[in-house]
């Protein structure tokens, strides 16, 4: 009797993860995310780890998560994936401040951004 299973909001050959709360504006995080658009998950994940962007890793682990969601969940080949999709959006913003001169206040915004990525299984041409 009980209810129907969700149906996938990925196609079957795709899988994606999703990674929320990252201590960084949306913009800086879409500079990594652009580095790893639409390349094979191997060579992404080299370019994550050799970045000197301090995001880079947590986008790494992102990543891994997805990869391990494909092969585990969805039985697809991990030889034969790419990133499809790496797109970031805003979350919450943390509203502080700092004292500043002749009794004024300078605001200092602290945003936090999320990260979604989907791998694709594409077969290679011979």
């Amino acid at each position: 009797m009980g209810k129907d299973k969700n149906p996938r909001r990925v196609a079957d050959n795709e899988a994606m993860a999703k990674l929320r709360m990252l201590r960084t504006s949306p913009q800086k995080l879409n500079l990594v995310a652009g580095l790893i658009r639409g390349k094979k998950v191997g060579h992404a994940l080299t370019d994550l780890t050799f970045s000197k962007k301090r995001i880079a890793q947590d986008v790494k682990k992102c990543l891994q998560s997805a990869i391990a969601n494909a092969e585990n969940n969805h039985g697809l080949d991990v030889d034969e994936l790419i990133v499809a999709e790496a797109y970031v959006g805003k979350n919450l913003v943390m509203k502080r401040g700092r004292p500043r001169a002749r009794g004024r206040f300078g605001r200092i915004n602290k945003p936090f951004s999320e990260i979604t990525i989907k791998v694709r299984q594409v077969e290679e041409q011979a």
